[in-house]
């Protein structure tokens, strides 16, 4: 049974990720490797298909890339010099077998296989009138509402199915998708999810981020345009644009907790603008204290730039167990109550008799940040501030980040001090929006036009979430079939 860590529920869920590699002999072993590094960005399944010239090669399977693609005798099954991968935290569908990526399916021009990072915000209103078309779909992901699409589609060329498709669809998406002769890379038009393009001796590669290329020793070449669709075969690459160019979007939330620290997204070190964040929080909200101590792992570089800023000795003052991971299975209830001492544990000697700043990346619920502030006043602390590296998260993400219903985010309830007397702290303050904006290199936000998607701060929507509004006046679901997902 795969269940999700108590302790996990109260952060902002990584997307997915994906990774797609054409004309390299050992194709499918570099997928997995690049899917290990991406293993952040969905920790519930991954799948990898591969083709050899005559005939496609699939393996999927719940559980960590390592448990699934950890043996030899599973590489060695997916032959041939192209494949495309995926990392799967699921923010639309259950978590089962059948809705593991890359979906596959045969066409009339031949198999297509296809992985998405992202999430359509229209895609049920397609399902329905798919549904009603007579499509039969197999998975509860809005994934398979684009194969389906493609299916239909009256154009010829696979190329022009897949922009025929892309046309109908609303929402955040970065795509990898392999057929008989390419493997193509799609980012959506306003480049809410990031994607990225290597070179690795002839072969090309496609990921979501820099930090999967490093791990197989590939060049980093450039990022995938929003809006555009990039072809990898026999000829080389080729780079189409079929959609209006509009001002990018890029999720700010990829620089505060998304992304590996170790990746370059959009030109801009993630490591380098976490630690500007914290010292642009620093400038904004000092408090005279003994000790920055991050809350592990995501909180350490806004924690060390906060420290450098203040002057203030950065201390691990909490210590995170990497050994329990989201799919740790409780044996009881009253263990998996017993409090957030199984993720994390406070380091006594460098909190005792101290005025601690935590530092961490958002709250969300409240709840890990309640346990964590209780944990390091029950090691000593005389004072406890806390300070949070992105502004309040006060409305639900519709573009493949799993936030909450909004009466559930803590910022959408109270006030500031509220959150602070809920949460336990001497004192609670969060980045402004203006001073995020600065630390990833813009002068501020504009507010007519917005550098990037910050809809979770400020509930501005770069594309309207059709199916929550329609949700609200037609509560009618589709049918689904109930799985076991062991």
């Amino acid at each position: 049974m795969l269940t999700t860590h108590p302790f996990d529920d109260d952060h902002l869920r990584e997307e997915c990720g994906v990774f797609g590699i054409f004309g390299h002999p050992e194709a499918a072993a570099h997928v997995a490797l690049g899917l290990h590094a991406l293993q952040h960005r969905g920790q519930e399944a991954a799948g990898i298909v591969s083709y050899d010239g005559t005939t496609f090669h699939n393996h999927r399977g719940l559980g960590h890339v390592e448990d699934n693609f950890g043996s030899e005798s599973v590489i060695r099954k997916l032959k041939g010099s192209m494949a495309v991968g995926h990392v799967r935290y699921s923010t639309t569908g259950e978590t089962l077998l059948r809705n593991v990526q890359p979906l596959f399916a045969e066409m009339e021009f031949g198999g297509l296989a296809l992985g998405h990072n992202g999430n359509l915000t229209n895609a049920m209103a397609l399902r329905r009138q798919l549904v009603r078309r007579g499509c039969l779909f197999q998975s509860t992901t809005d994934t398979e509402v684009i194969i389906h699409l493609i299916a239909i589609s009256l154009y010829s060329t696979v190329e022009d199915r897949l922009i025929d498709a892309l046309r109908q669809i609303e929402g955040a998406y970065s795509l990898v998708a392999a057929t008989t002769d390419a493997v193509f890379g799609v980012r959506d038009p306003l480049g809410i999810r990031p994607l990225c393009l290597g070179r690795l001796d002839k072969a090309w590669i496609l990921a979501s981020e820099s930090c999967a290329l490093d791990i197989i020793g590939a060049e980093f070449v450039r990022d995938v345009e929003p809006g555009e669709i990039v072809v990898l075969s026999a000829e080389g690459i080729r780079s189409v644009k079929p959609f209006t160019k509009r001002p990018s979007r890029l999720c700010i939330f990829e620089y505060i907790y998304f992304a590996r620290p170790d990746s370059v997204v959009e030109g801009t070190s993630v490591y380098e603008a976490r630690k500007r964040i914290g010292s642009e929080l620093a400038r904004e909200s000092q408090v005279d204290a003994d000790v920055v101590v991050p809350v592990p792992d995501s909180g350490v570089p806004a924690a060390i730039g906060f420290a450098a800023e203040a002057g203030i000795p950065f201390e691990l003052g909490i210590i995170r167990n990497h050994y329990v991971g989201r799919t740790f299975i409780q044996p009881t209830d009253s263990v998996r109550h017993t409090g957030v001492k199984m993720k994390h544990n406070a380091n006594r000697a460098t909190l005792a008799g101290k005025r601690v700043i935590l530092v961490d990346d958002s709250i969300v619920r409240g709840t890990t940040s309640r346990k964590i502030v209780e944990m390091v006043r029950q090691a000593g602390a005389t004072e406890v501030h806390m300070r949070i590296s992105s502004p309040p998260t006060t409305y639900s993400c519709y573009f493949g980040i799993d936030t909450p219903e909004r009466e559930k985010l803590l910022a959408a309830r109270y006030d500031v001090d509220g959150m602070a007397k809920l949460i336990g702290v001497d004192s609670l303050a969060f980045i402004s929006i203006d001073g995020l904006y600065r630390a990833v290199g813009e002068p501020g936000r504009n507010s007519a036009e917005p550098q990037f998607c910050d809809a979770c701060f400020t509930g501005d929507y770069p594309v309207e979430p059709t199916d929550y509004i329609n949700a609200k006046t037609d509560t009618k679901q589709l049918s689904l079939l109930a799985e076991d997902s062991h």
